[in-house]
């Protein structure tokens, strides 16, 4: 592992802390890298810590503290700052010795072993199978791939898991979408509810449906419609008519499910197995890969729903009020009760939900992480309530909120709505401005803060899109390599004690930041922290190359420069390899 240069400062500050302080001599010893490179590589608020226990004043005590700090030739100049922070600027050749640790770890560099080997399962993206994923689908799926190889690339033991409904109304609506325009193109007038899934994909499966099946699913349009309510005018947007709507598509479900006997299920099979291989095809094209998928309905099949509400029930965490079995989640911060078993004795999603987190417990996992859209903020009471009801410790649990990103196309908002059928898939995005601009800008901003994705800005190949600027940071030295000719192992020996121009110390330092990031991205949950460093990288190195020849004249000179070359391309090929991006050799 690479050395960190804070390790011998740490210690170099714990022995003046023993001289000057022995009383307070296990004081937690900070030290981070300012924001202002004028203030030096490392920054210590070691003596305000000590002016709060012994109310003297901090800069005095900074000034002790110097006095005491043994010489070490990793420190080129200390200074007291401010109300008395301690300033490290550390020796150029002690900057510079990160490039030799860079080369010799390779794809390893910045690796960590913060998680321990930790069990971790990363639950995401998850969407209903119910049609194509769209755009909105599409940074979930980046930011749970991404954090996922960060945790893993941190220390953890990462599982990788969709969550498939494949129970539900949802299911239903798409069984019956499909099976009501397989009777509409065989001319039976049974009319196409507007709740219900209107994408062409819904026509397609119909197709498939008479192809495989000719005209076994035909049935009567007065049996079809027999005891609904009817469709209100379509001009109607009061919640009245909004009610009357999806009683009127439940009956149709209803009915589908009577009449249809047995071949209702092969129709609810069909459109499952077709939607979820689509999605499954369109996430392994994106470079987003699941080690489990999850069904929803084996968690009924297994008996585990009814056993977790008899759980709950028999903790005294359920009532029962007009017919139904209700959760007790105001008693855990919920904003009122949830019902986990209906009147007709069919459990809610809300259920099958508990159910599941019980399930993934009881695979042995030391840490949950799920993935969630921003509108599910308030499911996260009741979801961590119904954990602590079953006695579970909610400390394993994280849940990491995602806005849906919202495309814009010539400036102009694009509709999404999958049940409309007005939605722009992630397989046409892709298509459009590649899975690399998908995969950095989906993570270019934290995940729970909105996102305007600029498809224009996308496909430009200039530096004011950040995924071309850093792999053209990447290919410019892949190409200076290929000039020079040489292999890794001279640059292994390169004398890198040779570089001591600013843009080359600046360029050593960020090296040596990334296992930093890497630590604090892991911590935060937060991989776009990886794609900052990396535009900021990126940028240190294109300001470099313009000022200075590395394939200089000097034969030392010149291999230390390209020694530094080499491990910015390492350091860029890591990081984006955490965000699933692409590195070419050549643009």
């Amino acid at each position: 592992m690479a050395h960190d240069p804070r390790t011998e400062l740490a210690a170099l500050l714990r022995r003046a802390l023993a001289s000057v302080a022995p009383e307070s001599a296990d004081t937690p010893i900070f030290l981070e890298r300012p924001r202002d490179a004028s203030h030096g590589d490392f920054a210590s608020n070691l003596a305000m810590q000590l002016a709060r226990v012994s109310k003297k004043n901090p800069r005095e005590l900074a000034a002790r503290l110097l006095a005491e700090l043994p010489v070490s030739t990793l420190v080129a100049k200390v200074e007291i700052a401010g109300a008395g922070f301690i300033n490290f600027t550390l020796d150029p050749a002690a900057k510079t010795n990160v490039i030799a640790d860079v080369l010799a770890e390779g794809e390893n560099y910045g690796r960590l072993a913060l998680g321990g080997g930790q069990k971790t399962l990363v639950e995401f993206v998850s969407a209903n199978p119910t049609g194509p994923l769209h755009v909105g689908h599409g940074r979930g799926a980046a930011y749970g791939a991404s954090l996922a190889n960060l945790l893993a690339f941190a220390g953890w033991d990462v599982t990788r898991e969709y969550y498939v409904n494949d129970a539900g109304r949802q299911m239903d609506i798409l069984a019956v979408s499909a099976w009501l325009r397989y009777l509409e193109a065989r001319g039976v007038p049974v009319g196409f509810p507007p709740n219900a899934y209107r994408g062409d994909y819904v026509r397609v499966m119909a197709e498939q449906l008479r192809a495989a099946r000719g005209a076994r699913y035909m049935r009567a349009a007065a049996d079809v419609l027999a005891d609904t309510p009817g469709l209100p005018d379509p001009a109607r947007q009061d919640d009245a008519a909004k009610t009357q709507r999806e009683q009127h598509l439940d009956a149709l479900i209803a009915n589908g499910k009577k009449l249809l006997g047995e071949d209702w299920n092969a129709v609810h099979q069909h459109v499952l197995v077709e939607q979820l291989a689509d999605g499954r095809g369109d996430l392994e094209a994106f470079g987003v890969h699941f080690d489990v998928w999850f069904s929803e309905k084996g968690l009924f099949d297994t008996g585990l729903v009814a056993r977790c509400v008899n759980l709950l029930d028999k903790a005294g965490h359920l009532y029962l009020q007009d017919g139904a079995k209700w959760f007790k989640s105001t008693a855990f911060g919920d904003e009122k009760d949830r019902v986990v078993q209906r009147e007709n004795g069919l459990y809610t999603y809300f259920a099958s939900d508990i159910a599941y987190h019980l399930n993934k417990y009881e695979r042995g996992f030391d840490r949950l992480i799920n993935i969630w859209g921003a509108d599910h903020h308030g499911y996260i009471p009741r979801v961590a309530g119904a954990i602590q009801a079953l006695g579970l410790d909610t400390d394993r649990l994280d849940v990491a909120l995602v806005q849906f990103a919202v495309l814009y196309r010539d400036g102009q908002k694009v509709s999404m709505s999958t049940r409309s059928g007005e939605f722009v898939t992630l397989r046409e995005l892709r298509d459009e401005v590649g899975n690399d601009a998908c995969r950095f800008f989906y993570v270019s901003r934290k995940a729970d803060q909105h996102l305007d994705f600029d498809l224009d800005l996308a496909k430009r190949q200039t530096n004011e899109n950040p995924v071309y600027y850093i792999q053209y940071a990447h290919a410019r030295i892949a190409s200076t390599l290929r000039k020079w000719g040489g292999d890794a192992a001279t640059l292994l020996r390169a004398p890198t004690d040779k570089l001591a121009g600013e843009h080359e110390l600046a360029l050593s330092g960020s090296l040596a930041a990334f296992p930093e990031v890497i630590a604090a991205a892991a911590e935060d949950l937060a991989p776009h922290q990886v794609a900052f460093y990396l535009k900021d990288l990126a940028a240190g190195f294109h300001s470099w190359y313009n000022a200075e020849r590395i394939l200089t004249e000097d034969e030392s000179t010149r291999l230390a420069r390209l020694a530094l070359a080499a491990a910015v391309q390492q350091a860029i090929r890591n990081g984006l390899g955490i965000l699933g991006v692409s590195c070419p050799d050549t643009m």
